[in-house]
């Protein structure tokens, strides 16, 4: 499965998201993102289905979204 992954930096951001989008009905896993450029890693959610709605709604809850990665190399 490939797809986009919300990039929001921390594993605390990552956990709070995954928590919220569970109250929200939405499926969401916590990864680990390359962060180009910066040389280490960050943290992002995997959210399956509704990634839009997912990432809208941890910025109304105050989740800090850097973005998206694209998920590579998984199954």
């Amino acid at each position: 499965m490939e797809g986009p992954v919300i990039k929001v930096g921390s594993v605390t951001y990552a956990m709070k998201g995954r928590d919220l989008l569970a109250g929200y009905g939405i499926r969401a896993y916590i990864e680990r993102v390359q962060r180009p450029g910066e040389g280490g890693c960050g943290y992002g959610l995997y959210v399956p289905k509704q990634t839009d709605k997912a990432q809208g709604l941890l910025r109304e809850h105050g989740i800090p979204v850097q973005g998206r990665a694209e998920r590579e190399g998984r199954m």
